[in-house]
């Protein structure tokens, strides 16, 4: 696993430069970002939704065999999608609920993950970091949600933006781990 982390390090460099953008992004237009991310989850619903219902009416296999929930899955998809559009702020306000318990959890496993890695490489501090930068990032939304939607999508920018830079750093140590790994592969 080590090895395969270190020489597919460059995914990290992507995913920091993605961070990155998004956050700088975020800063500039925080109302636009707030409103444009509301309305993808929406059309990510509605799309989701109408494809299993779709699925369901078609005779798919997978679908019939759990018919009714499909079904309710397919319909509450597509009234939250709808309600992404026509209550905005509404389904902001729950977004940042949803986004506050997956910073938690995804805090948690890359954590999870550089206490593992702590014997196999170098640099897992940085993994470490980014997880607890995020944990952290979690919480603040769930004791602090009256700070406005504004001030989420601020935070988002700000958590993207030191994702990404602690994404660097570890793509950093994995690209000199990978280098190590094949001199030392070369040479045995």
């Amino acid at each position: 696993m080590l090895s395969m982390f270190a020489q597919n390090w460059w995914i990290f460099v992507i995913r920091g430069v993605a961070a990155i953008i998004f956050g700088v992004a975020a800063f500039i237009w925080p109302q636009q970002t707030l409103t444009v991310l509301v309305w993808l989850f929406g059309s990510y619903l509605l799309i989701d939704g109408a494809a299993s219902l779709v699925a369901l009416i078609a005779g798919d296999p997978m679908a019939r065999r759990n018919g009714w929930a499909v079904a309710l899955s397919g319909i509450v998809s597509i009234a939250i999608g709808i309600a992404a559009f026509v209550w905005t702020d509404a389904v902001a306000l729950s977004l940042l609920y949803v986004v506050a318990f997956w910073a938690i959890v995804v805090g948690t496993l890359q954590v999870t993950g550089a206490i593992y890695l702590r014997r196999e490489i170098e640099g897992e501090l940085w993994l470490a970091l980014g997880g607890i930068l995020t944990i952290a990032f979690g919480v603040i939304l769930i004791v602090f949600p009256g700070a406005g939607l504004l001030s989420l999508v601020w935070l988002v920018a700000l958590w993207a933006i030191s994702f990404g830079v602690s994404s660097f750093a570890l793509a950093y140590e994995l690209r000199h781990l990978n280098n190590d790994l094949k001199r030392a592969s070369h040479a045995g």
